[in-house]
């Protein structure tokens, strides 16, 4: 059964960087797409970035292109989400998804195996 825990999150000022930490457990295989989505209260949960575990294939939301990157472990079954230069309207609670795939989802809807999720709160 594969599990996602999330890590990272946190308080940081505007303009701050934080990097957030997603482990998996329980892959069987190499074919998988794993996506951040966050949420912010009142408001729909929205993808920011996808990763392919096999390859270097990646997909960001405009309103992150530029600010985050996605990146992956495969040594440690872990994915990453280097964010920088953050805004207030980045304050949501952020979850990793991942899907068995060989594409790469962008829609919520895709994803059946979810994590916790970790608060990242940018003041201003």
């Amino acid at each position: 059964q594969v599990q996602l825990v999330e890590s990272g999150g946190g308080l940081v000022q505007a303009g701050g960087s934080l990097r957030l930490s997603c482990a998996a457990s329980g892959l069987t295989g190499r074919f998988y797409a794993l996506g951040w989505f966050r949420q912010a209260p009142g408001k729909e949960r929205e993808f920011a970035a996808a990763i392919r575990w096999s390859s270097s294939s990646t997909y960001y939301a405009d309103s992150v292109k530029g600010r985050f990157t996605i990146s992956r472990d495969n040594a440690k079954n872990t994915v990453y989400l280097q964010m920088n230069d953050l805004k207030a309207e980045d304050t949501a609670v952020y979850y990793c998804a991942i899907q068995a795939t060989f594409k790469l989802p962008v829609r919520a809807s895709e994803y059946t195996v979810w994590g916790l999720g970790t608060q990242v709160t940018v003041s201003s």
